[in-house]
């Protein structure tokens, strides 16, 4: 009996704990998101949504296990009782994954140029969303916690879709990047910390999709499972929010480079700028790059004394 408590709510609390930990580090990556980004925009709401729904999330996260642990304790049917709000789990998770999914696709949309390429990520995206919306169906319909093993397509298609969609997603910006670097060390340093994060960020939350699915399916008696799926959700939040924090940085990394090539290019010829094809000087090459990393990171109209390029449209 002990042993089949520990195995039931040990894990399920072990990872309420990494949900409430993971939720205190999302609020401070949104403070200071907000202190950067005075302006309201569509990523601002966004923003604003994810934090609303992961609260969402974290309460629902706690109450399945107060309801175990405080209020059934001592009934006979304390490990075959599935908790009130646990069906609400894989719903809250795939609403969140699936919104920070579409808006990267999106933006793989703008600085690709691609139709194809967003399209099939966004099939892996739905299809990762109609498998949690299946899964809290079937928990719903579920007498006792007992029958769970019976739930392995729609698990299967909820957590490899998403990981496959963020394998995809890392691996499009990566390579959409790489393909912008001009040979200056100011901005290719940007790009490529750009691709680091982007492939971190994009490893991490396809780890915990893939664990989370290979425990539930291996240990179908048991709760091993929920290490990894209470922590899920908050996982793409916080790289979402890591993402849109660094861009600010990295933007002003680009921009010092450029400034200071300016200057250099300024004071070897102070009054006649060629800015011929067959002669390109370094900063219209620079500005080009910082352009691309524009549309990625900016949510707003970019000018200077001689380049004019547009981010992403301010209704983003």
């Amino acid at each position: 009996m002990l042993d089949s408590f520990s195995l039931h709510f040990g894990p399920m609390l072990i990872g309420t704990y990494f949900n409430a930990i993971l939720y205190g580090v999302l609020v401070h990556q949104v403070l200071i998101y907000h202190q950067t980004e005075n302006k309201m925009s569509l990523t601002k709401c966004l923003v604003l949504f994810l934090l609303l729904a992961e609260t969402v999330d974290t309460a629902l996260t706690i109450s399945v296990m107060y309801q175990p642990l405080i209020l059934d304790n001592g009934l006979p049917s304390l490990l075959v009782k599935i908790p009130t709000f646990l069906a609400a789990e894989p719903l809250m998770t795939v609403i969140i994954s699936t919104s920070v999914q579409i808006f990267v696709i999106w933006r793989i949309r703008v600085i690709s140029m691609s139709r194809w390429l967003p399209a099939v990520i966004s099939v892996f995206a739905f299809a990762s969303l109609g498998g949690g919306i299946w899964m809290t169906i079937s928990v719903l319909s579920a007498p006792t916690s007992m029958t769970f093993h019976e739930f392995r397509l729609p698990a299967l298609i909820w957590l490899m879709a998403s990981a496959a969609a963020d394998v995809v997603i890392a691996i499009s910006l990566s390579v959409c990047l790489l393909r912008r670097r001009t040979g200056f060390d100011g901005t290719d340093n940007v790009i490529n910390k750009i691709v680091r994060l982007t492939i971190q960020t994009g490893s991490i939350t396809a780890i915990f999709a893939v664990l989370d699915v290979i425990f539930f399916l291996a240990f179908p008696n048991t709760a091993l499972n929920f290490l990894w799926d209470f922590a899920l959700s908050k996982l793409y939040t916080n790289a979402l929010l890591s993402t849109l924090n660094a861009r600010s940085g990295l933007n002003n990394m680009a921009t010092s480079y450029k400034n200071s090539n300016d200057s250099s290019a300024e004071d070897d010829s102070p009054v006649t700028h060629d800015f011929s094809f067959a002669n390109p000087r370094p900063q219209m090459i620079i500005a080009s790059a910082n352009a691309d990393l524009g549309r990625i990171w900016s949510d707003k109209e970019v000018t200077d004394s001689r380049t004019k390029y547009f981010g992403v449209p301010q209704a983003f």
